[in-house]
């Protein structure tokens, strides 16, 4: 008989791939993760408020079931039993989606979302809805960053990253249009993976561009977080962007040996003047250490241009997208939120239009570099968490590699001068999401045999 975890909420520092094996040899049940994660929330969540929904007994019913399910004997899930939190613009059925927004207050929808779909399939047990900014966009979450409370945990999916960081969950989804995976997974210090653009189906998921949306994870390791990027990856016909391909098995691949050490490129991104001194000093020390492995390589001058054409792609697709939520109470929308739907209003049909080939330029541009690298090194923000709470920070090194379509991953692996976590960046080719993965964790060993992890001071 396997040996049983005590005391459970030990079980959820686990990590999500030690908890899927225990769960699946019994040695730990849903139940006891279920009451774990319950504990964890009430005794946080006062402070960290990452949580928009979130019923102890919803999460109860689902842990009875799983546990009944695996006393059948029937084949289990890839997930069953570990918790995932799931941003609160993912619709889920007969469970509130409010979108961050008074304008959506009591929303429940009918049906769920492609990724929650998926991972009902795959066992998961979902634990309730993360916190958001309102419609995704500017306005700041009630969210607290779970290292300092005085400083922001970034956005749009602050509460999944918070959640993450502070130990309530050990997997969560968000989302990312410019910077809302990667950028809240740098100042929490957690893994946020965004995978390639159209790789996870957005069918049921709040839309504000659909040029640039796509779904990410947040995890504590790179390995959790191919597990649940796998489950989530897929073709559905209602979302043009996907394609229909076989999935490709991110955890085997991530976890795979390596054929050849990898070699990266180390860019200094459009904005990089902008980077604090640390960030600058941590990933020329990450540089160093990786010595012939890395070479540094300028970007094209196209790049140049990549953050204003973001930007008008995102403002007149949001424009169109939040139309309805103006025509229904423009006066309930926030300063920042109205602002930015009037400027998309105002750019013309002919500059919107022209920016939507961008996109495939830019990326031919990374071609000449990716075919000289596994990865490219980057700085995943300017810094560290700004202070305060009335700013979810700068998206600036984040936006070029939405707009391209890219792969990209953030790995907690620096500290700064005043205690909280920096990530590195790497952003791979697109579609060879698992090539990127695989880098991403060769690298995060190799980090922690040199002794550099946390010592970006």
């Amino acid at each position: 008989m396997a040996r049983r975890i005590r005391p459970p909420e030990a079980a959820l520092d686990l990590g999500a791939v030690g908890l899927r094996d225990r769960l699946a040899a019994g040695a730990v049940t849903a139940a006891d993760l279920a009451e774990a994660a319950i504990a964890r929330i009430e005794a946080t969540e006062p402070e960290l408020r990452a949580w928009a929904w979130f019923e102890p007994e919803f999460v109860r019913a689902q842990a009875r079931a799983l546990d009944a399910h695996r006393g059948t004997g029937r084949p289990i899930g890839p997930l069953h039993g570990v918790p995932v939190g799931v941003k609160d613009i993912i619709d889920t059925a007969r469970v509130p989606t409010e979108n961050g927004t008074a304008l959506d207050a009591g929303r429940v929808p009918r049906e769920d979302a492609f990724v929650v779909a998926r991972l009902k399939a795959a066992g998961a047990l979902i634990l309730g809805k993360t916190a958001t900014t309102e419609l995704a966009a500017m306005q700041p979450a009630p969210t607290r960053n779970p290292v300092n409370p005085a400083h922001t945990p970034g956005g749009s999916s602050a509460g999944s990253a918070a959640a993450v960081a502070a130990g309530q969950v050990p997997l969560a989804i968000g989302t990312q249009t410019a910077g809302s995976v990667i950028r809240p997974a740098a100042f929490c210090g957690v893994v946020g993976f965004k995978p390639s653009f159209g790789a996870i189906p957005r069918t049921g998921i709040l839309a504000q561009s659909p040029s640039l949306d796509t779904v990410g994870v947040f995890a504590r390791s790179v390995p959790d977080a191919a597990l649940l990027a796998e489950a989530l990856f897929g073709h559905d016909s209602r979302d043009r962007a996907t394609a229909v391909a076989a999935p490709p098995r991110l955890l085997e691949i991530a976890t795979s040996r390596v054929p050849v050490p990898p070699v990266f490129a180390f860019v200094h991104p459009p904005g990089w003047e902008d980077a604090a001194p640390e960030t600058r000093l941590a990933l020329a020390e990450l540089a160093d250490l990786l010595g012939e492995q890395c070479f540094e390589a300028r970007l094209p001058g196209a790049f140049d241009e990549a953050a204003t054409i973001r930007e008008r792609i995102n403002m007149a697709e949001l424009a169109k997208c939040y139309h309805g939520y103006e025509r229904r109470g423009r006066d309930r929308l926030s300063e920042g939120m109205r602002a930015a739907i009037d400027a998309g209003k105002a750019i013309p049909a002919r500059d919107y239009i022209a920016a939507l080939d961008w996109s495939d330029v830019l990326h031919a541009g990374l071609e000449a570099i990716l075919e000289r690298c596994d990865a490219i090194l980057a700085p995943a923000a300017p810094g560290p968490a700004p202070e305060g709470l009335a700013s979810t920070g700068s998206p600036i090194f984040n936006g070029l590699w939405t707009l391209c379509g890219v792969p990209a991953i953030t790995l907690p692996v620096f500290e700064a001068a005043n205690g909280l976590p920096m990530g590195a960046q790497l952003i791979g080719r697109r579609s060879d999401d698992g090539r990127l993965l695989r880098t991403a964790n060769w690298l995060m060993g190799h980090i922690g045999s040199a002794g550099l992890q946390g010592g970006a001071e």
